[in-house]
């Protein structure tokens, strides 16, 4: 991965939650009310809403078994439901949640299974690319190399491990990722 791409792409990232962490105490403190009464304060404990457009699927029998898998890998190498999150909308982006073979003159190079994860780039053999378990595996300890990625935006988790031409594709499918997540994380 290219090093100061990544770099800048968490530098960016970086000062868009530095900005809304020292904007929002100042704001709050500009105009202070006489005589104001207590209001309740709404504290986030989930994951951030999805932004932008959502795109949304109806998925078959292999889809559904896809997206469990990927759950049941992430379950299996101890990262919580947004690691999940992240995995299954990057495999909505780039399979559509298929575990797709080479598909000739169609093929983005030399792309296999759920993640679109290259042979040539590293990520495994094609028989190992095209096993969902061992492709989500390859795809968290990405993630795991990524510093922060629990508290940045999924589609720029995700770009930094995938390195995709389409970087701002992945936010799309953040929140079916995350009913699919909802659905079936304790199943």
């Amino acid at each position: 991965m290219n090093t100061i791409f990544r770099k800048s792409m968490l530098s960016v990232a970086g000062l868009a939650f530095a900005g809304g962490v020292f904007a929002g105490p100042i704001a709050a403190h500009a105009n202070p009310a006489v005589d104001a009464k207590p209001t309740a304060v709404a504290v986030q404990t989930t994951a951030p809403k999805p932004q932008g457009d959502q795109s949304h699927i109806t998925l078959n029998g292999e889809q559904t078994a896809n997206a469990k898998a990927i759950i049941a890998a992430t379950k299996k190498a101890g990262l919580p439901e947004r690691a999940a999150v992240i995995s299954i909308a990057t495999s909505l982006q780039e399979s559509k949640l298929e575990n797709l073979g080479h598909l000739g003159d169609m093929n983005d190079h030399d792309s296999l299974g759920l993640f679109q994860q290259r042979p040539s780039s590293g990520w495994g053999t094609p028989e190992q690319i095209t096993d969902p378990e061992y492709s989500t595996t390859a795809f968290l300890k990405g993630l795991r190399q990524v510093d922060g990625w629990q508290d940045m935006p999924l589609t720029v988790a995700a770009q930094t491990v995938q390195v995709s031409a389409y970087p701002d594709a992945y936010a799309q499918w953040e929140q079916q990722a995350a009913d699919l997540v909802g659905q079936y994380w304790n199943s």
